[in-house]
């Protein structure tokens, strides 16, 4: 799967595992920050997302302070997954 894929789908489980009903793939910007910026996440969001990456891509955050360098942008979480997935 290639990063544009990735970046899609990742996308679209972050609209899924949040219940962010009123956003497509296409209204999350690659380089807008997660939180913080228009989508307005809060740390319950983050534990969700903590979640979606251990079910969807095998990938297990238990250190906080890793997943505040993980969870910065799409960008930035796309590549964590690419470099460090488990699960296809």
């Amino acid at each position: 799967m290639g990063q544009e894929e990735l970046t899609i789908e990742v996308k679209k489980h972050l609209i899924e595992y949040l219940n962010l009903v009123d956003i497509n793939p296409e209204d999350i910007k690659n380089d807008d920050p997660l939180f913080g910026g228009d989508l307005g996440l809060d740390s319950i969001d983050s534990l969700e997302i903590v979640v979606m990456l251990e079910r969807e891509y095998g990938i297990k955050i238990q250190d906080p302070r890793e997943g505040r360098k993980v969870f910065v942008d799409i960008n930035t979480m796309v590549d964590y997954i690419g470099a460090n997935r488990t699960a296809k």
